[in-house]
């Protein structure tokens, strides 16, 4: 069989499409992945992205003979018979799949005169997946952690990097395009989400995937307190900036006295107003100093940036192993003791209940952040 299509919006594709596309090379020299383009839709991304994330995702895989068209105005069984392809290959996870796509079959055939179609069945690890699934997860805390397991990476990082910007763009609704003296916040975006800062290579913590996280933890912190707009907006500017510089041995300023600086210098808060207030909060993060901070957000801020402690096993193992990388650098005797040291001190504060001081994060995170800690520090042959 030389040619084989297959079809859909591919909204984002899936681990599931994926694998469809597998069978269709197993079977076929080449494989055509019809983008289709529905006009009573309105997906997350256009065609012309959805075309590019497609042929990253094969690429990574290393497949050769796949290609991308885009459909426009045209039934997918039709335009396969106008590229000399006889048959369509679908994926059936039930029997509400099966009732469906036999009867779009039959029109495909009967009505359109166009290809035919293979069904095949998903293993059970892939039976519900689909663009419809992977779309419900966005929202809750950890929603990007389960993304992940369900889109092949290109896609999962076109999606974040899609829904940083929508957050980012919300703080500033009526900025104009250009920013006069300094940048204007969409030049910031650019710089904040790159390798300079959190889209380094390097950053295999303090990172975008950090920076999702803390975003959602305000987002939801926002509306279980009941805190008013101008109050989120200063805290997700403040963690926008708050580990935008991160080095392991800062020459002279702390980490986050360089990212307030950071924040200061972009003209930024002088556009909205709020320049000390988020300078403050980026200060905040600092752990490890005795702050002069008063801010009444502050506690937020500290919640949000150390709630990644009190998640569950696997998103916390992932954390420890992401700070060893970042300081792989670091002998592994002087990190294990420099890393006890550091994870008994917030031991300790969880303890006395002096981790997570604003309500919320307290009531979330307190007890499953005391049990990480002490089965990494345990793991890392340290004490309690």
């Amino acid at each position: 069989m030389k040619k084989i299509a297959f079809s859909g919006t591919l909204d984002p594709i899936t681990n599931g499409h994926m694998w469809v596309i597998g069978e269709a090379l197993a079977i076929a020299d080449e494989v055509i992945v019809f983008l289709s383009e529905n006009p009573l839709k309105k997906p997350r991304f256009p065609a012309d992205m959805r075309k590019k994330i497609i042929e990253r995702s094969v690429a990574e895989r290393g497949w050769q003979h796949v290609q991308v068209v885009i459909v426009n105005g045209d039934y997918t069984a039709r335009a396969a018979k106008k590229h000399g392809i006889d048959y369509l290959i679908r994926g059936i996870r039930n029997n509400a799949d099966f009732d469906y796509e036999n009867l779009i079959q039959q029109t495909n055939v009967d009505v359109l005169s166009g290809a035919k179609t293979i069904f095949v069945m998903p293993p059970r690890d892939l039976g519900s997946v689909s663009s419809s699934f992977v779309k419900a997860l966005e929202g809750p805390v950890g929603w990007h952690w389960h993304m992940k397991k369900f889109v092949p990476k290109p896609a999962y990082e076109a999606w974040i990097s899609g829904w940083l910007r929508d957050e980012w763009n919300a703080l500033w609704p009526d900025a104009p395009a250009s920013g006069g003296a300094h940048a204007a916040p969409s030049a910031w975006f650019d710089v904040l989400t790159g390798d300079s800062c959190y889209g380094a290579g390097t950053r295999r913590y303090h990172n975008i995937e950090h920076l999702v996280h803390g975003l959602t933890e305000l987002q939801v912190w926002a509306a279980d307190s009941g805190a008013s707009p101008e109050a989120l907006a200063a805290l997700k500017k403040a963690f926008w900036f708050h580990d935008a510089v991160y080095e392991h041995e800062p020459a002279r300023a702390s980490n986050e006295e360089a990212s307030a600086g950071m924040w200061l210098d972009s003209g930024l808060g002088m556009r909205s107003g709020d320049a000390q207030c988020v300078a403050d909060l980026i200060r905040a993060t600092d752990h490890f100093q005795e702050s002069s901070i008063t801010h009444p957000l502050k506690q937020v801020m500290l919640g949000a940036d150390l709630a990644i402690l009190g998640q569950d096993d696997e998103v916390y193992d992932a954390y420890a192993q992401g700070i060893r990388m970042e300081y792989g650098h670091v002998p592994t005797e002087v990190y294990r003791a420099h890393r006890c040291t550091a994870l008994a001190h917030l031991h300790a504060k969880a303890q006395v209940g002096m981790l997570y001081c604003d309500a919320y994060f307290a009531g979330q995170y307190n007890d499953r952040a005391m049990a990480n800690m002490g089965r990494e520090i345990a793991a890392l042959g340290g004490q309690l």
